[in-house]
C-alpha cells in the first residue's frame, strides 16, 4: 500500500511540475511558425536535388567504370 502512495504522489508532482514548466514556455506565434517551415521546406527539396545530382553523376561514374573493365 506504501508502494502506491508513493507513486501516486510522484506522479501528482511531475503533472504539477509540468504545467509549471508548460507555463514558462514561450510559444512562437503564427509568423514565426510560417517562416521556420518554409525554411525547412525549402531546406529540404535543395538537399534533394543536390542528392539526386550527386546520385546521379555516381551513377553514370560507376556505370562508366564498370563498362570500360567488361571490356
Amino acid at each position: 500500500m506504501a508502494d502506491v502512495k508513493i507513486w501516486w504522489q510522484s506522479t501528482k508532482d511531475y503533472v504539477n511540475e509540468l504545467k509549471a514548466e508548460m507555463r514558462r514556455v514561450t510559444w512562437p506565434n503564427r509568423k514565426q511558425v510560417e517562416s521556420t517551415t518554409a525554411v525547412v521546406i525549402v531546406s529540404v527539396f535543395a538537399f534533394a536535388g543536390y542528392f539526386a545530382v550527386v546520385d546521379k553523376i555516381l551513377a553514370v561514374g560507376v556505370t562508366k567504370l564498370l563498362g570500360y573493365f567488361a571490356k
